[in-house]
């Protein structure tokens, strides 16, 4: 795995992860571009802003597991949390896109032991982490993305 490692420092990172263009060419590539960024799978999230009730799309590194998809809520080590998960938290129904698939799920964070679990498993994916836990004094949310039924 460890050729699959990530850049360990921000100035060797690209953040366009983050951006409008990442999610523009996700979409209009059904994936094929900005699907993997830095060796990392990327899905786009997309949730309803709680204050404006806009949606608000995202792409976020994910595992697996089992048919869930798991995300990071770390922004990297900052000291709040990321938009995007006060925006489920106030709404857990969002909307995913893994490549060319686009469906519903319902997000919720993982209590322990389970987030420890996963955060072993997103760690495997996204070492920085680790990083980024050593930076807050937050406990870093992992949050399960359930597909809704229907």
């Amino acid at each position: 795995m460890s050729d699959l490692r990530p850049p360990r420092t921000r100035d060797e990172m690209d953040f366009t992860i983050s951006g409008e263009s990442h999610v523009r060419a996700y979409r209009a590539t059904n994936g094929e571009q900005g699907y993997i960024w830095n060796n990392a799978p990327i899905l786009l999230l997309t949730t309803k802003g709680r204050e404006s009730g806009e949606p608000r799309t995202t792409p976020l590194i994910f595992v697996r597991d089992g048919e869930n998809y798991v995300i990071i809520a770390s922004l990297g080590g900052a000291p709040k949390h990321p938009a995007w998960y006060l925006n489920l938290q106030a709404e857990p129904r969002v909307q995913l896109q893994v490549k060319a698939e686009v469906f519903d799920a319902i997000a919720r964070t993982a209590p322990s032991p389970e987030r420890e679990r996963l955060w072993a498993k997103a760690v495997e994916v996204w070492p920085q982490y680790e990083d980024y836990q050593a930076m807050t004094e937050r406990q870093i949310p992992v949050v399960v993305l359930e597909r809704a039924a229907g």
